[in-house]
């Protein structure tokens, strides 16, 4: 057996044993139902005789397959889960292999001597299992406990603001830097944006490259999100300056991701924002107007893509606002008080 069959029997749980025929007849479950949720946790199909699957495979075959008979979930409900569990676990493990690649780089020993490895991966694995496990259970009940104790009334008046905020500049960055640079800039921008959007009681939807997307359950917290994190930005010597857009309302959340008009329309306010400017919509506008926190500063209309006539106003700080009394307006910035 190769060092890599063993490690993969390693995390696997077990050697692979079955194959496609034969854990679909042990568990149940139909050949093209298998098939299905397999492409849908993002593995590349298998020939028939392949012996692949383990004991594993087979449990979590039946598993699915009970939560469907047993009526607490349909067979879609299952296939949407199991896509959205294997784009995030996807990306979990990559960064893990990294990880783990690092530190056999700090320790050279450790790869050039196989009982090591094993040993050292054996060590590692079942911590980053428990921390997974730790991490998942406390995301679990801070979103359980809104969640599963509000009325249908609350749901249905449920609004978020969407921000969206990207680094100026990063493609132009990326061409003049090293690999070492870049990855020192992605790494401060997910740490800053993490620390504040945590701080400020929202939720990061995903990293997109040099780009955040969160959600803030109130106006007041989207906007401190998007303030700080360019204040942030501009005093942090590695970081470019950033420019986010807000758009308050109706937001349709499904497996981890969001989707509706809302999004789209705060990602093209993001796109027509001056560096180091956050620019909202209209009905956000309308949630802060009376806040004594902020000053709000319409923008004459644009036509941007998916809308003629974009309205838009700059958001600051009131405090910052006052200190700028004396700077003359740009050409579309009108004052709304």
């Amino acid at each position: 057996m190769t060092l890599q069959q063993r490690i993969e029997e390693m995390l696997l749980g077990g050697p692979r044993r079955y194959t496609r025929i034969e854990v679909t007849e042990k568990s149940g479950v139909p050949a093209e139902r298998a098939r299905e949720l397999w492409h849908s946790l993002g593995f590349a199909a298998v020939p028939d005789d392949a012996k692949v699957f383990t004991d594993s495979d087979l449990t979590a075959l039946r598993t699915a397959n009970e939560l469907v008979q047993a009526g607490i979930t349909d067979p879609s409900q299952v296939t949407s889960s199991a896509r959205m569990l294997g784009q995030h676990m996807s990306r979990l493990a990559e960064s893990q292999v990294e990880l783990l690649r690092g530190i056999l780089l700090a320790n050279p020993e450790l790869a050039t001597d196989e009982r090591q490895l094993i040993r050292f991966i054996e060590r590692i694995v079942p911590d980053l299992e428990h921390l997974q496990t730790f991490a998942w259970r406390r995301h679990l009940a801070a979103y359980a406990g809104r969640a599963l104790v509000a009325t249908d009334a609350d749901v249905a008046a449920h609004q978020q603001v969407v921000g969206f905020a990207d680094m100026v500049g990063f493609t132009s960055f990326t061409r003049r830097s090293s690999e070492a640079e870049l990855v020192s800039v992605v790494d401060r921008f997910d740490a800053v944006t993490a620390e504040v959007v945590a701080e400020n009681h929202g939720r990061i939807v995903k990293m997109i490259g040099d780009e955040v997307l969160f959600v803030a359950d109130t106006p007041t917290g989207g906007a401190e999100i998007a303030l700080t994190l360019l204040e942030r930005a501009e005093s942090d010597d590695e970081l470019p300056l950033l420019r986010a857009g807000l758009a308050y309302g109706r937001v349709l959340s499904r497996f981890g991701d969001i989707y509706g008009s809302v999004v789209n329309l705060a990602s093209r306010l993001t796109s027509i924002a001056r560096p180091g400017s956050v620019l909202i919509d209209r009905e956000l506008t309308s949630a802060l107007a009376e806040s004594p926190h902020f000053v709000i500063r319409h923008r004459r209309p644009v036509a941007v893509r998916g809308y003629a006539r974009l309205r838009a106003a700059v958001l600051r700080r009131a405090h910052d606002d006052a200190e700028l009394l004396h700077i003359p307006l740009e050409p579309d910035d009108l004052p709304s008080r």
